[in-house]
């Protein structure tokens, strides 16, 4: 299946659901013509949302002759206004734009909605709206705001829903996309985790050939995937370097060398770099020169050490699409610089080797147990490349990240200890590099506060704070203050992304 990327955030999560459901499918540019989808020979097209209307100057069009492909076709929100726009139906403004949970009223309970309630809630997100299907299309759902909210033109096989099944909430999504691939493509669900590794393997085997490759490990779940992944592809040709900035959680360089040099085998170098990237933080405030400045030295420290160990221009790193996608693709708005994307260096001179690239975080992990990857990492939460430095809020000094190293260890003890950590998507500790006043044995502290943030997510493209027990708050807020020179409150983060994003910086 060949998805159109037409400008959404979610074009890469209707990708994933359609592999959810086994099936193939491959994110394509909204550029594509007609006889490059016909000679990829897919079982269908996808066009996914966007962020225009169909009558802006700057409008995203597609090629014209992409509608006389004898293909299945199903439009999603933007997708479905173009194909209503391109095949002479009409859009328009209803004066009732829809965002967020809608009911939906299926008018025709076949093709799509075959055995779905003819009442159902679905996630709407859109300013103009399908107000006359085109010709040979029937209107089979509508809403208060879309007269046409879903239509469809069975034989030629092309469809249209104004509403995102991709998301999770709208309940009954899955079982419309699989009424698609299914019932209307009938395309075969055999693309399964093996099958991605397979893929990925040849993949890496065609781009590296015989030469020596170097990947840079963090010990998170993305680089130690990545690593596994090439490590099975090149075996010895492959060589691990983590690169210890001194910006990780309390313990976890020991953590890493241990898991890697002793448990897998693999060539594993360990360079020591704490003094070299806080002295490149040192007097930096501004998060995205953080991230520059840590993915910048990050490239420099590697280019020494390959040039000291292998004759490589090759380089391996963990990198995952909501990385891509956050940091701003052709089709998509930036939203902050990753280091390991927006923050490489223009002269770098390796060839980046990212087999995870199309992949969600959820994905990367049930790889990585296929891959044999024990379950201490396959399970950890996400933590960021830069490390520490995005969660010290002003300037990195060392102070201020042992006071952050301490704190975020009692938060993750606790909530482990409550039974959460496989519950959360993340946990941790932000300091801001501000003081408050308090009261501690009689008399008046100035010290910093820590704030703690959790939250449950299936892809980190959306996040939901998490309702953390009182009682676990209250024995992280406990300790922390009773137990880490340097701090004399905790606050709780209450904010969902969107607005806010997982991290504070």
């Amino acid at each position: 299946m060949l998805v159109v990327d037409l400008g959404a955030q979610y074009a890469q999560l209707i990708a994933r659901r359609i592999r959810e459901a086994h099936v193939l499918s491959e994110i394509v540019p909204r550029d594509i013509t007609a006889a490059q989808i016909a000679a990829r020979r897919p079982g269908g097209v996808v066009l996914s949302g966007g962020p225009a209307s169909v009558y802006a100057d700057d409008a995203y069009a597609l090629d014209e002759d992409i509608f006389d492909l004898d293909l299945p076709m199903l439009g999603i929100c933007y997708g479905h206004q173009l194909l209503a726009h391109g095949l002479g139906g009409r859009v328009a403004r209803t004066g009732s734009a829809e965002y967020g949970k809608t009911e939906l009223n299926v008018i025709d309970g076949s093709g799509l909605f075959a055995e779905l309630p003819e009442i159902q809630d679905v996630w709407m997100s859109h300013g103009d709206a399908v107000v006359e299907a085109p010709p040979g299309f029937e209107v089979v759902a509508s809403t208060g705001g879309s007269p046409v909210a879903a239509m469809e033109d069975r034989e030629r096989r092309v469809y249209g829903v104004q509403f995102h099944p991709e998301v999770a909430h709208t309940p009954r999504g899955n079982e419309i996309l699989k009424r698609f691939l299914f019932d209307v493509c009938q395309v075969r669900p055999n693309w399964t985790h093996h099958s991605i590794i397979e893929k990925s393997v040849e993949a890496i085997r065609a781009e590296v050939g015989s030469e020596k490759v170097i990947c840079g490990l963090s010990g998170g779940v993305d680089s130690s995937v990545a690593a596994a992944l090439v490590h099975h592809a090149v075996g010895d040709q492959l060589t691990c370097v983590f690169i210890d900035h001194g910006l990780l959680r309390a313990g976890e360089a020991e953590q890493v060398e241990e898991t890697f040099r002793r448990t897998f085998h693999i060539n594993l170098v360990h360079v020591k770099a704490q003094d070299r990237f806080l002295a490149a933080l040192a007097g930096v405030t501004d998060p995205e020169s953080k991230r520059k400045i840590i993915g910048q030295t990050f490239i420099r420290v590697f280019e020494e050490v390959a040039a000291d160990l292998v004759d490589t221009n090759f380089l391996v790193q963990g990198t995952l699409y909501p990385d891509i996608i956050e940091s701003g693709t052709k089709d998509a708005a930036k939203i902050k610089s990753h280091h390991n994307v927006g923050g490489l260096p223009d002269d770098m001179q390796f060839e980046l080797v990212e087999p995870l690239r199309d992949l969600f975080k959820d994905e990367v992990r049930a790889i990585g147990a296929e891959l044999g990857l024990p379950e201490e990492i396959v399970w950890r939460q996400p933590f960021p490349g830069p490390g520490l430095a995005v969660r010290v809020i002003g300037e990195v000094t060392g102070e201020r990240l042992e006071i952050l190293q301490t704190a975020d260890a009692i938060v993750l003890e606790e909530i482990r200890r409550a039974g959460l950590y496989r519950e959360l998507w993340q946990s941790f500790a932000v300091l801001p590099a501000v003081k408050t006043v308090g009261v501690q044995g009689d008399g008046r502290t100035y010290a910093y506060p820590l704030i703690l943030r959790a939250v449950t997510s299936d892809d980190a493209m959306t996040a939901d704070w998490a309702r953390l027990p009182y009682e676990v708050l209250e024995r992280i807020s406990g300790r922390v203050i009773n137990e880490v020179a340097g701090i004399n409150r905790v606050a709780y983060d209450i904010s969902s992304k969107p607005p806010a994003t997982i991290e504070w910086e």
